[in-house]
């Protein structure tokens, strides 16, 4: 080969090699928040009813006003009493900045599941009527922070006990606290009348238990035993007793009913077992994890490794079907309050429904797939 023709076959494969380049496909996202987007992206958010979220975004603040920029973003806030639909938009438009939220292997969307705080029937004493108790903390549960041993584990804690000879183990699974040695006698804040109930309390994760004079008093989470969270309805599913599609709570609940024989080791296939405190009457409704008074409609429960507490979020779902059968799509300014044991991963959340049957029904049925998009302050992209 003469060099002239050696030099036009380099220059042609160098050219090659550039324009490969330039079409090489752009990495995908890392798990969690993406690059910011035009508002124009997110689905609905000229419709949407913000004002309603109003509340929500106040009791955010009650807890992130301490630290810049939410301080400056919540004076602001302050100063609109009552603001309509099209001044909230235009103040998150001028604070924030919407970024997509990716799953892992960039997946935009994932599982939206709902939540809502159940009524039970209980009692401040124990009777045949009312057998299930419902525990307080435990005195020797004890949180154990990773990070001074475990560097990379920096702000990973632990739950365990302590052993008489000063060890720490796991604590008790739901297996063992429902056994016949009842290590938690003593620290039962009431009894309630159904373990079913019982059970889905612990799922809910707050509650009000009526009580037999007519007075109802509420339920918070106050812990957990440290245990993993299993689905029953995986299990079920699993086993072949129902569809992945089928498996919500009427149809937990159903099963659960109707199969007393092996109730007990179904629900002991889940460790995880939750602890909770009496309500002081004020506020009348949740405390999420956040620290804020849950909003019906509003608040949501995510992951907070992805999604910082107190953050708003743009929600795009579809609610359960209606009772004619339509598909409702659903769009809605929410704020990231709450956690769950079951809630793990970039792009799950759990939607808060609030009290009563219509809030029950639509938790037990939601499992619909969605997107978020969390709101950043602007000032993180400023130059």
């Amino acid at each position: 080969m003469t060099e002239r023709l050696q030099l036009m076959r380099n220059a042609l494969l160098g050219g090659l090699s550039l324009f490969l380049a330039g079409c090489a496909p752009t990495p995908p996202p890392e798990p969690g928040p993406g690059a910011a987007r035009s508002w124009t992206d997110l689905p609905g958010w000229e419709e949407g009813t913000q004002a309603g979220a109003w509340r929500a975004l106040l009791r955010s603040c009650g807890h992130l006003a301490g630290e810049e920029p939410w301080a400056s973003i919540c004076e602001e806030a302050e100063l609109y009493p009552d603001p309509t639909d099209a001044q909230v938009r235009a103040f998150f438009r001028a604070r924030f900045r919407p970024r997509p939220v990716f799953g892992r292997q960039a997946q935009p969307s994932g599982l939206i599941t709902g939540y809502y705080e159940p009524l039970l029937h209980g009692s401040l004493e124990p009777s045949p009527a009312y057998p299930h108790p419902v525990y307080g903390p435990p005195g020797d549960l004890v949180h154990v922070d990773l990070g001074p041993r475990f560097p990379e584990l920096q702000g990973e804690r632990v739950r365990g006990r302590l052993t008489q000879d000063g060890r720490v183990v796991p604590y008790y699974t739901r297996a063992e606290i429902e056994g016949a040695d009842n290590p938690l006698a003593g620290g039962e804040l009431l009894w309630v009348r159904s373990v079913i109930d019982r059970f889905f309390l612990h799922i809910q994760g707050s509650g009000r238990v009526r009580l037999p004079s007519g007075e109802t008093v509420a339920l918070d989470y106050a812990d957990q035993n440290g245990r993993r969270y299993v689905s029953i309805g995986r299990i079920l599913a699993e086993r072949g007793e129902m569809d992945r599609e089928e498996v919500t709570l009427p149809r937990l609940r159903q099963w659960l009913r109707a199969n007393p024989d092996q109730r007990r080791e179904l629900l002991n296939a889940n460790p995880s077992y939750v602890f909770f405190r009496l309500r002081d009457r004020e506020p009348p409704l949740p405390v999420g994890t956040l620290g804020s008074p849950l909003t019906p409609w509003r608040s949501i429960a995510v992951d907070p490794d992805f999604v910082p507490l107190g953050s708003p979020v743009w929600l795009t779902t579809r609610l359960p079907e209606t009772s004619d059968g339509e598909e409702r799509r659903f769009h809605r300014l929410v704020f990231a309050q709450d956690t769950g044991g079951a809630i793990q991963g970039p792009t799950r959340a759990d939607f808060f429904f609030g009290q009563g049957r219509t809030a029950e029904r639509l938790a037990g049925q939601m499992k619909e797939q969605g997107r978020l998009y969390l709101l950043t302050p602007a000032w993180q992209f400023d130059d």
